[in-house]
């Protein structure tokens, strides 16, 4: 493989892809396409922009010559590039639809003008709504609860379209939520993590009994990695696993880390409009390829804690912390315990 672009590179993410694919293909040019906003930092790729094949291009997908621009040549697109978090999407829709669904648009069209061999579009579970109980598989009707679903859902019926009319060469994934270092701090667990550092309670919106899967950035890259090369075109895959803990649970070992108990720690808020209350998906498919998650959650946590602590000058002032991480292991916690503790 000669080129490799990845949207959304300097992020969090996309940052991870990033990292993996440039190790897994030493002799391939990657560029980054990245639009440069809140969630993103120079710092995440930093490591790799004194390689001469490395590029940053500082860009709006939005803008079509530019997308042209960096696809020109490129034998692998990953667009990972998106407005991602659910509660700024309440209050700001529309840049969540022109990014993730206009600017999907003018990549696909970039993608197609310059024949690109392979792209893969990181979409995401929450195009499926609930999923109360079971699992959702990838032939599941998409059925998005909140402007940020509903934007990833549009972008992929525009994808639609493409494989439909351009027969362009393009695999979809669906993941769970995805965790890693270099997380902004507006998810569950940076945000947890570094409220717990600066002294400050840990919010739970309503119950607190609110369930998601957990998939590490690390297991995520190498999944993309095995569906650029074998992965069926026009198929959609979803990429799961099987860690699942409410947040409530979340509070509750990232406090124990912490040398805290939930009791101590939490403080409950009202509940945002339409929060799902638990997404999960099947992914057999995937698993048939021969991809399965090989990192835990509750193993990383730590590792997780101690990486914030040590990078806490990029989110708030050191001064300010008065807490830091005192265990390597996760605290043991009982199911009917917890329910009951939240209820």
């Amino acid at each position: 493989m000669k080129k490799i672009v990845i949207t959304g590179g300097a992020g969090f993410i996309g940052s991870h892809i990033v990292e993996h694919f440039a190790a897994t293909y030493p002799n391939a040019e990657i560029v980054v396409l990245d639009k440069m906003t809140y969630a993103a930092d120079i710092r995440n790729i930093f490591s790799l922009m004194r390689e001469p094949r490395f590029q940053l291009i500082v860009g709006n997908i939005c803008d079509l010559d530019t997308c042209v621009r960096a696809v020109k040549g490129a034998d692998l697109v990953i667009h990972a590039a998106a407005e991602s978090h659910v509660d700024n999407s309440f209050g700001n829709s529309f840049e969540f639809t022109q990014t993730n669904v206009v600017g999907t648009h003018c990549l696909m069209e970039a993608c197609r003008r310059e024949n690109v061999e392979r792209i893969i579009h990181v979409s995401t579970d929450e195009v499926y709504g609930e999923v109360i109980s079971g699992t959702a598989d990838e032939n599941a009707l998409l059925k998005p609860t909140n402007p940020y679903s509903a934007s990833k859902a549009a972008a992929e019926m525009i994808i639609s379209g493409y494989l439909r009319s351009y027969k362009i060469p393009l695999v979809m994934v669906r993941a769970n939520n995805i965790f890693g270092i270099r997380q902004y701090p507006e998810k569950i667990i940076p945000k947890f993590m570094i409220s717990m550092m600066m002294g400050n309670k840990l919010t739970l919106h309503g119950s607190g009994q609110n369930r998601r899967h957990y998939l590490s950035a690390w297991d995520f890259a190498e999944a993309l990695e095995m569906l650029a090369k074998f992965g069926e075109i026009g198929r959609c895959y979803n990429i799961g696993t099987v860690e699942e803990y409410t947040n409530f649970q979340m509070a509750q070992m990232i406090s124990s880390i912490f040398g805290l108990s939930v009791d101590e720690t939490v403080t409950y808020v009202a509940d945002r409009p339409f929060n799902d209350f638990r997404y999960a998906v099947e992914w057999s498919q995937i698993a048939a390829l021969g991809w399965k998650p090989k990192r835990s959650l509750r193993d990383e946590l730590p590792v997780l804690a101690r990486w914030y602590a040590e990078n806490i000058s990029r989110y708030a002032a050191p001064s300010k912390v008065i807490r830091k991480p005192v265990y390597d292991t996760v605290g043991t916690f009982d199911d009917e315990a917890v329910v009951a503790a939240a209820e």
